[in-house]
Order: structure tokens, then C-alpha cells, then sequence
């Protein structure tokens, strides 16, 4: 009997909007510092800080597709699932699957160092992060340093991400864009259906990051 698939609602809106917000404030930060409108480079690095803290938050209360502990499996299953990378398969995932859970955790954790070093970093000339004077030069200086190596390594994450996604489009045959942008999958009829939480909470926990955020920029040292 041929298995029936039916669209499934697998992504949160305030998932998908801090992943496609991402998008943009990198393209954002990457222009600013290229013209040199840095007091908008700084602003555009606290933004993505406040959806990173929120989505860091959102890890542990969101919906069921955005917990760490419903995406994050062993390596071994990450290295499994690369291996049938060749095989043309209807996607049977609800959320991530097994290697797109480790990206995740990967790109996460690198805007994490980027913008914390930004907090820290210093162009010798006159723009410094809110932290530069509290940690001294020499500290600043290093973190200056590793902000732009950083950087560097986001960008070759993010063309190695593009390539994963379109390799599964071609050797796979799945969207995995199209989901991110509806919150919706065609799944088999007999999964069943991710839990969604509260787009309340989701405001909530953005405005408390937000706060945060706020407060550690106005009452810098």
C-alpha cells in the first residue's frame, strides 16, 4: 500500500523568523563594517545578540521541532544519516535530522563568540564595543582578532550550509527551504504532529532578551 503523505505544520513562526533575521543582519553587519557605517554594525551585532539569547532560551521552552533535545542526537547518528546523503528519500523528518541538529549547534555557537567578542573589540581608531575599556587593549586587541577570524569562519559555515541544503534538494530530492518558510512539511498521515508553543511566549522571552541586552550595552562599565 502506498504510504499517504499530508502537509504537517513542523516550524514555529518565531523559529523561522530568527532564522531568516539571522539571514539579513549577517548581510547587514558584513556591509557596515565594508562602508564603514559602524554605529549600525554595532546595533545590527546587539539585534542578532537579543534573537540569539532568545533562541537560546527558546531551545528549552519552544516548540517541540526548536528544543535542543528533540533535534540534538549523537554524532554517530549525524555520521549515519550523511552516509545515505545519495539516497533519493522523501523527507521523514519532523524537525532537523541528525546532521542539520549539529549545524545548528555549530552556527549558534559561533555568532555567540562573534557577538560576544564584538562586546570587546576595538578598531585603533575611534569605535570600540561597550566592553573594550573594561577588559584593557591587550584583551581588547585579542578580541578584536578573533572577531574577524570568526567571521571568517561563519561565512565558510554558511556556504558549507547552503551547499547541505542544496545537496539534498538534488541528490535527495527534498525542500528543505520551503519548510522554513511556510512551517510546513508534506509528512506521512500516521506521524504525528509536533507540538507548538505559545507565539506569546516566544514574545515574551524575545522582550526579556531584549532587555538583557539593553542593559548590559546602557550599564557597560
Amino acid at each position: 500500500m502506498r504510504q499517504l503523505y499530508l502537509p504537517m505544520r513542523v516550524w514555529d513562526a518565531p523559529t523561522r523568523l530568527f532564522h531568516w533575521m539571522i539571514v539579513v543582519l549577517l548581510g547587514t553587519s558584513w556591509a557596515t563594517v565594508e562602508y564603514g557605517y559602524m554605529e549600525w554594525h554595532k546595533l545590527s551585532g546587539y539585534t542578532i545578540l537579543t534573537l540569539l539569547l532568545f533562541r537560546l532560551v527558546w531551545g528549552f521552552v519552544g516548540s517541540d521541532t526548536a528544543r535542543f533535545s528533540r533535534f540534538l542526537r549523537s554524532p554517530l547518528a549525524a555520521m549515519q544519516h550523511l552516509l545515505h546523503m545519495t539516497k533519493r528519500e522523501h523527507d521523514r523528518e519532523i524537525g532537523h535530522n541528525a546532521a542539520g541538529g549539529w549545524m545548528v549547534l555549530v552556527l549558534l555557537s559561533l555568532l555567540l563568540a562573534q557577538v560576544v567578542t564584538g562586546l570587546m573589540s576595538n578598531d585603533d581608531i575611534s569605535v570600540e564595543g561597550p566592553y573594550a575599556r573594561f577588559v584593557g587593549k591587550d584583551w581588547s586587541d585579542w578580541a578584536t582578532h578573533v572577531h574577524s577570524i570568526v567571521f571568517t569562519v561563519i561565512q565558510i559555515t554558511v556556504v558549507l550550509h547552503v551547499l547541505a541544503v542544496l545537496a539534498y534538494f538534488g541528490l535527495k530530492g527534498q525542500n528543505l527551504v520551503r519548510p522554513m518558510i511556510t512551517g510546513k512539511k508534506r509528512l506521512p498521515g500516521n506521524m504525528r504532529a509536533p507540538r507548538m508553543a505559545s507565539p506569546l511566549l516566544a514574545l515574551v522571552v524575545l522582550v526579556v532578551a531584549a532587555g538583557v541586552v539593553t542593559a548590559l550595552v546602557q550599564f557597560a562599565p
